[in-house]
């Protein structure tokens, strides 16, 4: 079991109410909790097929070298980036600016 953190965005409210059976929103689209695999990654099917438009990050306790993994789905200014292991976040450039 490990640590779990959901935030999303502009999903729509059944996503909201299926994180909720899992985990603990403690703030509006901020879930957390403490899952196994098996259960993290039937989360995370859950919201990639009921997201819709909206965005998603899933983050978790496990022993890389920063001590968490994260994944991401949805439209976002924020993209993972693999830096010689090391996973990061670039943005992308905002237009018309």
């Amino acid at each position: 079991m490990s640590m779990l953190v959901v935030v999303t965005e502009n999903v729509p409210p059944r996503l909201r109410g299926r994180l909720a059976v899992w985990l603990l929103e403690v703030r509006a689209g901020v879930y957390v909790g403490d899952v196994s695999k098996r259960i993290r990654e039937m989360i995370w099917e859950q919201t990639t097929e009921l997201a819709e438009q909206g965005n998603v990050v899933m983050a978790w306790a496990t022993n890389t070298e920063s001590g968490f993994e994260f994944q991401t789905h949805g439209e976002n200014r924020r993209m993972p980036v693999d830096l010689d292991g090391l996973r990061l976040v670039s943005f992308y450039p905002i237009e018309n600016q």
